[in-house]
């Protein structure tokens, strides 16, 4: 079978692998029809010095696919079905997981296509309890943002910073494939969306995606811009993954009471806070990684309302290096979907 793997830090080559065994008691074999990038994914073909790894490693974080053969005392999946297959090895028995919390997993062996082999490859098996039925009527490019795109906006919206209809929000880099998300999810409830964007094309794209104001902040202060937006109110939730550059106009631009949820840190891990402005101001800052199980399942639910994923491109699977180059550059609205 055609798998590709990273043999060195921005190496990748298309091998040649031998096909999986029969599924083991628990474990479905599905076909792989499409992946889609994140950041993650960049940052493993990279190279992290941090990752536990051994190469050749086969990359791809988030994927779905068909199931095309089944253990024995598998009873959630038949052949045929559609699936979204959750990339975190959680243990499944420890208390975090026994609460759903799949994300908190005590004993979590990984994270596929970054610290282990991963999902682009033709065909892998898994256990049944790692793969979410996808609904009818969704196709694979868009089911494919629904393992780790999706089910991130909806842990970091709707589990944690508890948006409700009628809220203001400020969604950072609407470009994004979270950003873009976000969008439309807010956008489903009744949310009034402030969206923030680095050139004048993307801000002309997030207007069309929805976004009730577009601040480029290659030319405006964002926070002062939110500010005059919301009379100076400030918003009710900042859905922050930017990092260092965004972090205090994003405190600045919140009202009193007001929650940032934050699952990135991509141009800099390290703040100065303003401890005083913090308790004065009695902001709520909630940190989110990954997602739960149950985040996809809901995520799907939403693609099956219409709420789509935005796709910038697609690629075939030899050419997953150059939607990784697309992806690094930040020329992307939206996200790249690798299929199979």
């Amino acid at each position: 079978m055609r798998a590709l793997q990273l043999v060195s830090d921005r190496e990748l080559i298309l091998a040649d692998l031998p096909a999986p065994d029969a599924p083991a008691p628990g474990e479905v074999q599905v076909s792989v029809k499409a992946l889609a990038l994140n950041h993650i994914d960049v940052w493993g073909w990279r190279g992290m010095a941090f990752a536990k790894r051994k190469m050749p490693l086969v990359v791809g974080a988030e994927a779905v696919g068909e199931v095309v053969a089944v253990g024995e005392g598998v009873t959630r999946f038949k052949p045929g079905a559609k699936v979204a297959m959750y990339g975190a090895l959680t243990c499944g028995q420890c208390r975090m997981c026994k609460q759903g919390r799949d994300n908190l997993c005590e004993e979590v062996a990984g994270v596929m296509g970054f610290h282990v082999d991963g999902f682009a490859r033709e065909t892998l098996n898994i256990s049944q309890r790692l793969c979410i039925p996808i609904p009818d009527g969704i196709s694979w490019v868009d089911a494919a943002c629904a393992p780790v795109t999706f089910s991130t906006v909806e842990h970091m919206l709707f589990d944690n910073a508890k948006l409700e209809p009628g809220e203001t929000v400020l969604v950072h880099a609407a470009g994004s494939g979270i950003g873009t998300v976000a969008i439309r999810m807010a956008k489903e409830i009744g949310c009034t969306v402030i969206t923030t964007a680095g050139d004048d094309e993307k801000c002309a794209k997030a207007l069309a995606l929805g976004a009730d104001h577009v601040i480029n902040y290659k030319t405006d202060r964002f926070e002062h811009e939110v500010r005059k937006i919301t009379k100076k109110k400030g918003v009710d939730v900042v859905f922050e993954h930017v990092g260092a550059e965004t972090w205090n106009g994003s405190l600045l631009s919140m009202r009193p009471g007001g929650r940032l949820v934050t699952c990135g840190s991509t141009s800099g891990v390290s703040v100065n806070m303003n401890l005083m402005q913090l308790f004065q101001r009695q902001y709520r800052i909630i940190g989110s990684f990954g997602a739960p199980m149950r985040a996809i399942a809901d995520g799907l639910k939403r693609m099956a309302r219409g709420v789509l994923p935005v796709i910038d491109s697609e690629f075939e699977l030899e050419d997953f290096g150059k939607g990784l180059e697309r992806l690094e550059t930040r020329r992307v609205f939206g996200k790249v979907v690798i299929r199979f």
